[in-house]
């Protein structure tokens, strides 16, 4: 990995937005207004990573942009990993994706799973250590829980093993804590992940964040698609970021619906637990999960099924949604 040699093109050379292009092979006119879009976008997103280094506090040299947070999971693996031979450890329940790239990339995802409370089993996560596991992925707050897992027990872990530890916190803006970015460095071996499909509300953009050192930067570069990020992407992304009032509002209005959502839901009959939560969502307990989800479905109400999951029996996730869309939950529920 360390002598490959990336995509390069001559907008690496030259850093101007001002110029005569002729190097790409790009259409000179453009087919919509304006016509900045028929040309490619910038390659490593310099002027938004310049952004988010100043909101994030951190060094625009320590940011991996990426198409969603998927995109920096699966290079990770593609990187550090040799298929059929290295080995991840993932905390079940947790995110997905976590063993899907596992499972596409060939790398085995060893599953120590975690307490009744969820929360990390530091110890059977670092006795399932061996010479050959590359990554450890935490994902706080956690999914589908919805809690902030104990952060000294996240540190236990970094401070214990030698490879990368990824710590997921794409539900970081609905917390008080900080931010595990702001210890890059301290802990050369961290990844952190970050998105802007959930506080921000621009999921369908698809733009996932990776604070990590330069060193792992620079490799995660090297195997990226040259153009991954579009240009529409970016120039949005951008307008946001000069609108931090309108995300903090979002994220106000979500947690006053959180907590009244969580009162309308424990007042009903069918709800047996409502987990606690640190996210933009709760994990319930609720009587017959899988008959209420799809009668749910019937009154195009769409919530997530994890019953299946383990230590997720009978359970159902709900996201928090506009005080509208939370009555309509409630009624639906009323009505089974």
């Amino acid at each position: 990995m360390k002598n490959l040699v990336p995509y390069s093109s001559a907008r690496d050379d030259y850093k101007g937005s001002e110029g005569v292009f002729l190097d790409a092979n790009e259409n000179p006119y453009g087919s919509i207004t304006p016509e900045k879009w028929n040309r490619y976008p910038d390659p490593y997103q310099r002027a938004l990573k310049a952004r988010i280094a100043e909101i994030k506090n951190v060094d625009a040299a320590q940011i991996f942009l990426g198409n969603g947070s998927d995109e920096p999971i699966d290079l990770l693996f593609r990187a550090f990993c040799e298929p059929g031979v290295d080995n991840v450890i993932i905390n079940p329940p947790t995110y997905g994706m976590y063993k899907v790239s596992a499972d596409i990339n060939g790398v085995e995802a060893r599953e120590v799973l975690m307490t009744k409370d969820f929360d990390l089993n530091t110890e059977g996560i670092l006795n399932a250590v061996d010479e050959r596991t590359k990554i450890i992925f935490i994902c706080s707050p956690n999914n589908p829980s919805g809690n902030d897992v104990d952060l000294g027990k996240i540190e236990q872990v970094i401070k214990g093993f030698g490879g990368l530890v990824v710590v997921d916190e794409a539900y970081i803006d609905f917390t008080n804590r900080a931010s595990f970015a702001d210890r890059l460095a301290e802990f050369p071996n961290l990844i952190v992940l970050q998105t802007f499909s959930k506080a921000w509300g621009l999921a369908a953009l698809r733009l996932g964040m990776a604070f990590c050192s330069e060193e792992i930067l620079s490799i995660l570069n090297k195997i990226k698609a040259p153009y991954n990020l579009s240009g529409l992407t970016q120039e949005t992304v951008l307008k946001a970021l000069d609108n931090i009032a309108s995300k903090d509002e979002m994220v106000s209005d979500i947690l006053k619906n959180r907590t009244d959502l969580k009162g309308q839901l424990e007042s009903l009959d069918i709800i047996e637990e409502v987990y606690p939560t640190d996210a933009n969502f709760f994990l319930v307990r609720i009587k017959d999960a899988k008959l209420v989800y799809k009668r749910l479905i019937e009154q195009q109400v769409i919530l997530r099924d994890r019953s299946s999951v383990v230590l997720c029996d009978d359970g159902i996730r709900i996201t928090v949604g506009t005080t509208a869309e939370n009555h309509a939950l409630i009624e639906a529920l009323k009505r089974l």
